[in-house]
């Protein structure tokens, strides 16, 4: 029986591991140095950009098609298992167009500016293509938008973008169902435990890793799966090739109105100018998010400025969102690949049994799904 260590309990782990654990003859062990779901995955608001994502082609697309299609059948899956629901917004993505869009595509075609971005026709041109891929998407003048949701109330915004078929879900309860199904499959998970570094092998030539060894002793195995997000560049460096991956800080907020905004029978996650408003039931809502760089080293205290002009740029769309009470406040550090496309799914260089699924920066989630089928391909091939 192949033994498998996945290095990380994230949303990505934790796919992973549900995943390998349908796979007859595996043995999966599942490590953190922390509980499930505490990192990024725990400050993700679970909106899943798929169909309505401008990515048409190649991997970027494929694995975003598998994402949203899996996550149809997962989700019905997982809460068979666990016995738990899972909030799941069946409801679609409303993509707000903004004037600014327009006044852009109008230079644009006076001549003044050079670019192949116009947005009126780049929504134009998606929608054909999603329609001959089998997806459907909307494209909803000002009338329409504010007939069907009437708390978007905003001069500025000139009609939108609706994606039927893309999702939004809670990322922390996603994992520990994940956790809870792949331990019902016989799964391992062990938390609080660290990865200390490699067995030295025995020798150069070999290009495997035989174990590793652990706040809790060594453990062996045939394959190791690091998915530690931010957590992976140490582990990697302990292997003599460190893969370096950034944080970038992501700030939300929870907001309590008590009562539903616009239409209570249709409730899309909304989006615009990469402002989610994101409803979660009871009349309240998650709003963010914020994209925040380092500036010196990899430390970013949270700007308090800039979670306030989101907040305020959630209201300028709903302006109902000013009665509102903010209910709570949280941030977390997404892991970007330095110098090198998100995420890295591939082999550790050096080492045949030592994968990566790591680097995921803000699609974690909505990639979960595609990542756990990718490494099963390259474990049982």
């Amino acid at each position: 029986m192949s033994h498998v260590v996945i290095i990380g309990c994230g949303v990505v782990g934790a796919a992973i591991a549900y995943e390998l654990s349908q796979v007859p003859g595996l043995k999966i062990t599942v490590l953190d140095r922390q509980p499930p779901a505490q990192a990024s995955t725990g400050a993700a608001l679970g909106v899943l950009v798929g169909v309505i994502s401008q990515k048409t082609k190649g991997k970027a697309w494929q694995w975003r098609q598998t994402s949203i299609q899996r996550y149809e059948t997962l989700i019905p899956e997982l809460e068979a298992i666990t016995g738990h629901k899972i909030p799941f917004n069946r409801q679609g993505i409303l993509s707000l167009c903004l004037e600014e869009e327009v006044n852009l595509a109008l230079r644009l075609r006076s001549g003044l500016t050079v670019s192949e971005a116009e947005p009126l026709e780049k929504w134009q041109n998606l929608q054909a293509i999603r329609h001959a891929q089998g997806w459907e998407l909307e494209i909803w003048d000002s009338n329409k938008l504010k007939n069907i949701c009437p708390q978007i109330d905003n001069q500025k915004i000139i009609g939108a973008v609706y994606s039927p078929q893309d999702r939004q879900l809670d990322p922390t309860a996603l994992t520990l169902a994940l956790v809870a199904a792949a331990q019902h499959n016989g799964v391992t998970f062990k938390f609080d435990v660290t990865v200390l570094g490699q067995i030295p092998r025995e020798s150069e030539a070999t290009t495997k890793c035989d174990a590793i060894e652990t706040t809790e002793g060594k453990i062996a195995a045939d394959w190791f799966v690091i998915a530690a997000g931010l957590g992976s560049t140490p582990i990697t460096a302990k292997f003599n090739q460190m893969v370096d991956i950034r944080p970038v800080l992501g700030q939300a907020l929870q907001v309590s109105l008590g009562h539903p905004l616009g239409n209570p029978d249709f409730q899309p996650a909304i989006t615009g100018n990469d402002v989610h408003i994101v409803p979660v039931g009871g009349g309240d809502y998650w709003v963010g998010a914020t994209v925040e760089f380092p500036h010196n080293g990899n430390d970013i205290p949270p700007n308090d400025e800039l979670l306030e002009s989101v907040r305020k740029q959630a209201i300028a769309f709903c302006p109902e969102l000013a009665q509102a009470d903010i209910v709570r406040t949280w941030s977390g550090l997404r892991p970007r690949p330095e110098a090198r496309p998100a995420p890295i799914v591939a082999n550790l260089p050096g080492f045949s049994n030592v994968l990566l699924a790591t680097g995921h920066y803000r699609n974690g989630v909505l990639l979960a799904p595609a990542t756990g089928y990718a490494i099963r391909e390259m474990i049982i091939l």
